[in-house]
């Protein structure tokens, strides 16, 4: 059961009003709007990270994946769990995520450097000079700080998530979100 009800979208400004109705009803989406001020943004903020960085897909997930392991949240891990395999992350990738094996011989380096470094910085607010070095070994400089926002953006997805309880009442196996985004309603 969420800890906050649904905000009273009567409340909001017309602007916010307009945009939310383009977007499927989420639990997540209503948990976001209660900030109206800031919900266009953040999610404008997500299509970015899903057309605009450098960073591959796969990478993009693995990442996700990380911080929801170790933010320990189902809602992001459920959600991105579809995508991740869309874009190429291999089950026994996911399992290892899941399980905290990030050193595991299965994982490629590229992988398992990408993999530390997120869980790293979830864990801590300074990383390691080994940890970063083997992460800058893989990743370009543009690609290792879209990786920090990426990182960011899902740890707080995931505290949102976990705080407030918010429910997985659906699977999005694409991205919905961005699509209702793409069709003209972002600003």
């Amino acid at each position: 059961m969420p800890r906050l009800n649904d905000p009273n979208a009567a409340s909001f400004p017309e602007e916010i009003r307009d945009f939310l109705t383009t977007l499927p009803p989420d639990p997540m989406v209503k948990m976001l709007s209660h900030s109206a001020g800031t919900v266009k943004p953040f999610i404008e903020l997500a299509k970015a990270q899903f057309t605009a960085l450098q960073l591959s897909a796969r990478s993009r997930e693995l990442v996700i994946l990380t911080v929801a392991e170790y933010t320990e949240s189902t809602f992001v891990a459920a959600q991105h769990n579809p995508m991740s395999q869309a874009a190429g992350v291999e089950e026994g990738t996911r399992q290892l995520i899941r399980s905290r094996q990030l050193d595991d011989a299965e994982l490629s380096p590229r992988d398992s450097a990408l993999l530390r470094f997120t869980a790293e910085i979830v864990q801590r607010p300074r990383i390691a000079d080994d940890v970063f070095d083997t992460a800058r070994q893989f990743l370009s400089e543009r690609e290792l700080v879209e990786v920090l926002q990426v990182i960011g953006y899902y740890w707080t997805f995931g505290r949102i998530s976990t705080v407030l309880d918010v429910e997985v009442t659906k699977i999005y196996g694409d991205e919905p979100i961005l699509d209702a985004l793409d069709n003209g309603t972002s600003g």
